[in-house]
């Protein structure tokens, strides 16, 4: 199958099936083992707490609020980004889209959507059956067609593999370590007043254990996160048919912003500074970069021939509208 539009051809993806599923396999194996990580320090927390009568709380309250944040209207997370929906059409990277969500074999179509920013980004959000795609201005008027659509089968495969709601688990069960973590602070505080009667109520042992066990559910979140996007990474690459447009996109965009790959998937509101690959939600872009280009051998790649267009007949409208700043809500445009 090959897909040529308006001069930019797409071949079907041509990665070695071998080579593919053994990092599926090796993926699946680390996510599950992290995930479990994660569940294992919720589950001590809580039988130290409240015995085993907690852990049983703790998993159904997690369960029930993992069923209820993919229900959440992809549109009502667009409308806190100012983002507008781009109905599909005859152009070329609405086709593009289409074409590329066929691929993926998604039950429906994503709703794209242009966030009016100069800023480089671009995320997803939903579930496989209703999901959304959204990208900046600037990131449409720096990359070239090549790297948007990499961009773009990176995020396909975020919602393919639903990595938004394995990776929303995996935050809710550290949210509630964190909480833990206060409760155990209370009884360090109770604990100190009753040295002065001699009767403390709770060891110190486990008080620190509640204490550390954010930062060690925070790691394994962070090292889930990084898992889930090497492997979008590599599915994204299977679905464009093209590792060395996703590579070239991630070298440009590490060059204009440094921390924009760790804004992708779960963008937040926060200015960054360089930080250890352990502390890292994303890998290292070298590592990214290196691992694309090592996919399959060079002459195994489709040949890609580009006519590009001024990326801002890409949206159809005139100069960015706004410039971004932070916002209460905890998003930014």
């Amino acid at each position: 199958m090959r897909l040529v539009i308006r001069g930019f051809s797409v071949s079907s993806p041509l990665l070695d099936p071998a080579q593919v599923e053994a990092h599926q396999r090796s993926n699946f194996v680390h996510s599950i083992l992290l995930i479990g990580g994660i569940a294992l320090v919720l589950a001590a927390g809580a039988y130290l707490l409240f015995g085993a009568g907690g852990i049983v709380a703790a998993f159904v309250s997690v369960g029930v609020l993992s069923l209820i944040a993919p229900q959440i209207p992809p549109e009502m997370v667009m409308r806190l980004y100012r983002g507008k929906l781009q109905p599909p059409g005859h152009d070329q990277l609405s086709r593009i889209i289409d074409e590329l969500s066929a691929r993926a074999e998604l039950p429906a179509r994503p709703d794209f959507y242009v966030i009016p920013s100069a800023t480089l980004n671009a995320f997803a959000t939903g579930n496989p059956k209703h999901s959304a795609i959204a990208v900046t201005e600037g990131l449409l008027r720096r990359l070239t067609m090549r790297e948007i659509i990499g961009v773009i089968g990176h995020e396909m495969s975020h919602i393919r593999n639903n990595d938004l709601w394995l990776m929303n688990v995996a935050d809710v069960m550290t949210r509630y370590v964190q909480v833990m973590s206060y409760v155990a602070l209370y009884f360090a505080i109770t604990n100190l007043l009753a040295l002065t009667t001699g009767d403390m109520t709770v060891s110190w042992f486990g008080i620190a254990l509640l204490y550390l066990a954010p930062a060690l559910s925070s790691l394994l979140q962070l090292a889930l996160s990084r898992t889930r996007e090497f492997d979008a990474d590599r599915e994204g690459a299977m679905l464009t048919g093209d590792p060395l447009g996703l590579a070239s996109a991630l070298s440009r965009l590490d060059n204009s912003t440094g921390h924009f790959w760790e804004d992708l998937a779960f963008p937040v509101p926060a200015r960054r500074t360089p930080q250890p690959s352990l502390l890292r939600s994303h890998p290292l872009t070298e590592e990214r970069v290196s691992r694309l280009r090592n996919l399959v051998p060079q002459e195994r790649m489709p040949q890609l021939g580009i006519v590009e267009e001024p990326m801002v007949s890409l949206i159809g409208c005139g100069p960015i509208e706004m410039r971004p700043r932070y916002r209460w809500p905890g998003v930014w445009f």
